[in-house]
């Protein structure tokens, strides 16, 4: 078994610190749910203001607000406007890896989700494991399109074109989500 990182926010800043309420970090739960990190869940929190590392457990604050605030012994580590990167972590087998599609959150003014990242490793040509960044495209409520869609009949034709099924998983869960 490895450590890994499985979700993470990425330049998220703290709006505030709370020395007497007991320890945790109090995030915003619908940022939380996009990248894939729980109520409760312990989280790896590193300061790029002043390079503390620690650790604590989340908990969700107000719906979106994109709150980051410190609390308890976690608030001495950091200051109002620092950006941290908090990181949720699992224990997986190593071919597990491939399956893995670790969500990155970055942040932009005011704690709003500048880019969803995610990380891809597969199996490169000259090792094992190889890995990738791949940036999901944000998609503006005015360009959705509704209507149907035959997911089996597009799944022929990009695989008629070439495209092998890693590759076709990839696409189609950049665009389906993009359906409403």
């Amino acid at each position: 078994m490895i450590q890994v990182v499985r979700a993470k926010l990425h330049g998220i800043r703290v709006t505030g610190a709370d020395l007497d309420y007991h320890g945790s970090i109090t995030l915003d739960p619908g940022q939380c749910t996009q990248a894939g990190i729980r109520p409760l869940e312990y989280v790896d929190i590193f300061n790029k203001a002043n390079g503390a590392r620690f650790y604590t457990y989340v908990i969700f604050g107000e719906p979106g607000k994109g709150e980051c605030v410190l609390n308890g012994a976690a608030a001495r580590n950091c200051q109002r406007g620092d950006q941290l990167i908090i990181c949720a972590s699992a224990f997986v087998q190593e071919t597990e890896l491939y399956s893995m599609r670790p969500k990155v959150l970055t942040y932009g003014a005011g704690n709003k989700v500048e880019d969803i990242i995610h990380y891809e490793v597969f199996e490169g040509p000259e090792r094992p494991f190889d890995f990738r960044m791949v940036t999901e495209p944000q998609i503006d409520p005015a360009e959705r399109r509704v209507g149907e869609f035959n997911v089996s009949a597009f799944t022929e034709d990009l695989r008629a074109r070439g495209l092998d099924d890693h590759a076709i998983a990839d696409v189609l869960s950049r665009h389906l989500k993009s359906v409403a």
